[in-house]
């Protein structure tokens, strides 16, 4: 099975300079007016300014787990991106959430060492 989570922006320029940000690489592939970004073997972040989905702008919300959250934490910084609190989970866990400009969200979930 593979996962296609779409996140619709209403600037594509704005939203794809901060997902390169985000994800430390510019769009895997490039399908249509769809850019996609691999975060898994077969699954997918998909940005998408499509006026079809003009309404969902904003709405999205997916969590992603990571292995390297600081890192990913101090990239951001770099970029000028900023974030919720970074939260401990009694697992260990440390979830945050970070918005893109349209105020959908992207959760990090960095799982506990050992």
């Amino acid at each position: 099975m593979d996962l296609y989570s779409v996140i619709p922006v209403s600037d594509r320029a704005q939203a794809l300079e901060w997902f390169e940000a985000f994800f430390g690489r510019p769009a895997d592939e490039v399908i249509g007016e769809e850019y996609l970004w691999q975060v898994g073997e077969n699954a997918w972040v998909v940005v998408d300014d499509r006026d079809v989905l003009a309404e969902q702008v904003g709405k999205a919300m997916i969590t992603l787990g990571v292995t390297d959250l600081d890192d990913i934490l101090g990239r951001l910084a770099a970029h000028g991106i900023s974030h919720e609190p970074v939260e401990t989970y009694g697992n260990g866990v440390r979830h945050v959430v970070v918005l893109d400009p349209d105020g959908n969200s992207l959760s990090l979930a960095g799982m506990p060492t050992s």
